[in-house]
């Protein structure tokens, strides 16, 4: 099967949810089918780049668009060139005439069997009218993402702007998700919400998974310090909203029962709202070469998302080094985690603190969700994973007299903003 796999933004380095998650299924593909994976990003032209992607993908095409927005004012100035346009600015940023008449030319000469759009972002460089089997791979519900962003935002002029735009992302989402023969999403929750836009014939899931080697649990590591760690990426907002959280309701709750717990912030690029969270009990990394250490050390993960699409990768790989993890249940959406068993879930502020108590405060109640989270883990290993996306691939490009015709059923959307 020959694939052509269309990706906005730099693929490497691979240290966030979604590069993770192209990655190894990419690597996958190119193991057992003819891939040619276009990557195309902002800015100058980065040779160093572009070696390193073709080494880790031969064959790769990288395109440099050369638009280059790096301030927080020319940022502004160019949101607010986009609000006449119907498209959100987080999809037309990265829009490109050159890589549209690329990605164009390459459908039309029929040099592959089925093409992959990579995220929403990457919709708006293909053209209405896909003349070989096209699949959306939809990491996110990315207009739920908007939706929940609007709903906790207490400021009101950032409320106003996520309104817009999520008003903007649901109309253009519902439309993209129509004009490709099929989609890919992530876990059964974001199915469920596509529904409202396409027939169920035309939406399929592969769930997250995990690379089970690198995230292996270390010897003997029953016996560690009350340290409570979150990762994520620290300039994306779901998580700067999340530890600013856990922090200010959580944290207080759990430092009143275990005086000498210590939390730890790892991730890249820290915003300043971050940075301001630092304390003698609360320790921000910034960049890390590598998370596995810092989740080796971890007594207890946590994912205390209010806001967020998708499924957090950060949840299986904390699982597949065999530690307790306490989440919220946005922060466990959609992934096969079963509150009580190999997780906790919990909402409510006092009662993520205690529980997050409990596992501190006993080994043994520690050590039973160690073993659970572990087994699930193992159960979605990446190759398990690639070989599900590629078989939908493989449905698509030979047996589509099995999918449903491309259409709506319905112009509803299952949640609201006020």
């Amino acid at each position: 099967m020959r694939v052509l796999w269309v990706k906005a933004g730099r693929l490497l380095p691979v240290h966030n949810g979604g590069n993770i998650r192209s990655y190894h299924l990419l690597r996958y593909l190119q193991s057992r089918h003819s891939l040619t994976f276009l990557s195309y990003y902002d800015g100058p032209r980065d040779l160093e780049y572009e070696r390193k992607l073709r080494a880790a993908l031969p064959g790769a095409v990288s395109l440099c668009t050369g638009r280059s927005i790096s301030s927080p004012l020319a940022r502004g100035f160019d949101y607010a060139l986009n609000l006449p346009r119907k498209a959100p600015y987080a999809v037309h940023r990265f829009a490109s005439r050159v890589v549209k008449e690329h990605i164009v030319r390459r459908l039309e000469e029929g040099s592959c069997d089925v093409a992959v759009c990579d995220f929403l972002d990457a919709a708006v460089n293909f053209p209405a009218t896909l003349p070989v089997p096209a699949v959306l791979f939809q990491h996110n519900v990315e207009s739920e993402i908007w939706r929940r962003k609007a709903l906790t935002e207490s400021h009101l002029v950032r409320k106003a702007v996520w309104r817009l735009e999520f008003e903007k992302m649901l109309r253009y989402e519902e439309e993209a998700v129509g004009r490709f023969q099929h989609v890919i999403a992530v876990s059964e929750h974001d199915r469920s919400l596509m529904l409202a836009w396409a027939d169920a014939s035309r939406i399929s899931v592969v769930p997250t998974g995990v690379d089970v080697q690198q995230y292996r649990a270390g010897p003997g590591m029953r016996e560690v310090e009350p340290l409570v760690v979150f990762v994520g990426a620290m300039d994306w907002e779901p998580n700067v909203d999340a530890v600013e959280y856990f922090c200010s309701a959580i944290w207080p709750g759990v430092q009143h029962q275990v005086p000498s717990a210590r939390f730890r912030i790892v991730g890249r690029n820290p915003d300043g709202r971050v940075r301001a969270l630092e304390s003698e009990s609360v320790e921000v990394t910034g960049s890390v070469l590598s998370v596995v250490e810092h989740l080796r050390a971890a007594a207890v993960v946590v994912v205390p998302l209010r806001i967020g699409g998708g499924t957090r990768l950060k949840i299986y790989e904390a699982m597949a080094m065999s530690k307790a993890v306490v989440s919220t249940t946005i922060g466990a959406e959609g992934l096969d985690v079963h509150d009580g068993e190999d997780i906790m879930l919990a909402d409510d502020a006092g009662a993520f603190a205690e529980a997050v108590v409990g596992l501190l405060q006993s080994p043994e109640q520690r050590w039973q969700y160690e073993k659970a989270a572990h087994e699930l883990a193992t159960r979605y290993d990446w190759p398990v994973i690639g070989e599900k996306f590629s078989q939908v691939l493989e449905q698509v490009a030979f047996r589509r007299g099995v999918m449903a015709e491309p259409g709506f059923v319905s112009r509803e959307w299952p949640g609201k903003v006020s």
